[in-house]
């Protein structure tokens, strides 16, 4: 496995420096905290994706908050999507409060929207999502973000919370997968 992630890693195409995906997630705070300041919110990480996302956030808003985090996945260690798979649910009681929802990438919408219909089902008052990466795909998502950071053409991504099987999760800077 490690010789084909190295693999990956070599032939990756770098769409957003560190520097670049650094800007667009404190210009997203900036919003957040303009939107969100006065409404006491539970922020809600999307595992594994939006733990680096939501970490770089967090310090950055200004305003008393609630973390949590929620892991449902359809992608799981595989590059390709499939039904959702509900591995940890809210402990905090979502009943009449805001929740923000960060995740590291809207690609087709499905996640987001089960997660938000989740919010919806426990009795949140609103909800708002946060992504550092709207993919632009060539068909209509049944959800848009509150708070995007950067847009992508339709490739495989991996770094700053997105993976590749698993692993770069960890990688400084937005890349994209050789086609092949």
């Amino acid at each position: 496995m490690l010789t084909e992630i190295k693999q990956v890693q070599e032939n990756a195409q770098l769409l957003h420096t560190e520097g670049e995906v650094e800007q667009a997630i404190n210009a997203m705070a900036t919003a957040i905290n303009q939107e969100l300041k006065e409404s006491n919110p539970v922020l809600l990480c999307v595992m594994n994706g939006g733990l680096v996302v939501a970490g770089k956030l967090l310090t950055q808003l200004n305003f008393p908050l609630t973390i949590d985090a929620v892991n449902a996945s359809r992608y799981g260690n595989q590059t390709n999507g499939s039904e959702i798979h509900w591995k940890q649910k809210p402990a905090t009681d979502l009943k009449g409060r805001v929740v923000l929802i960060v995740d590291d990438i809207l690609d087709e919408g499905i996640t987001l929207e089960a997660i938000q219909e989740y919010c919806q089902e426990q009795g949140a008052a609103k909800i708002y999502s946060a992504v550092l990466i709207d993919k632009n795909i060539n068909k209509t998502k049944p959800v848009t973000a509150d708070f995007i950071g950067l847009e992508v053409e339709d490739h495989y991504l991996y770094g700053y919370g997105m993976d590749y099987k698993g692993y770069l999760r960890n990688a400084a800077g937005i890349y994209a997968c050789a086609k092949g």
